[in-house]
């Protein structure tokens, strides 16, 4: 194959998997991480938990949205996360995190 085939290949067929995905169901790592996180910031009025890593768990995107959150520092915010979490972190090669305060 040559390499300009093989480039076209994998495009077509990493935009056909992110278009399966955006149409498909949680996956059971974004329920896992989703249902620790509901537990830990149980007052959260707003939690995504998205894997960013095409389904395989490796690497996910978090945004929260907490009054927990108020008063610190978005590196204070982002550790929190990362307690709640450090069993599940163990297992993942990247995280993202996006923490807000509810407005008033």
């Amino acid at each position: 194959m040559s390499l300009l085939r093989a480039i076209r290949y994998n495009t077509q067929t990493l935009c056909r998997n992110v278009i399966a995905r955006s149409w498909s169901s949680l996956t059971d790592g974004e329920v896992r991480i989703t249902q620790v996180l509901k537990e830990k910031f149980p007052h959260a009025s707003a939690l995504k938990v998205v894997d960013i890593s095409g389904g395989c768990g490796a690497m996910y995107e978090i945004h929260i949205e907490s009054d927990e959150f108020r008063g610190k520092r978005t590196v204070q915010q982002h550790q929190l996360v990362n307690q709640a979490l450090k069993d599940e972190i163990k297992a993942m090669h990247g995280l993202r995190i996006f923490t807000d305060v509810p407005r008033k």
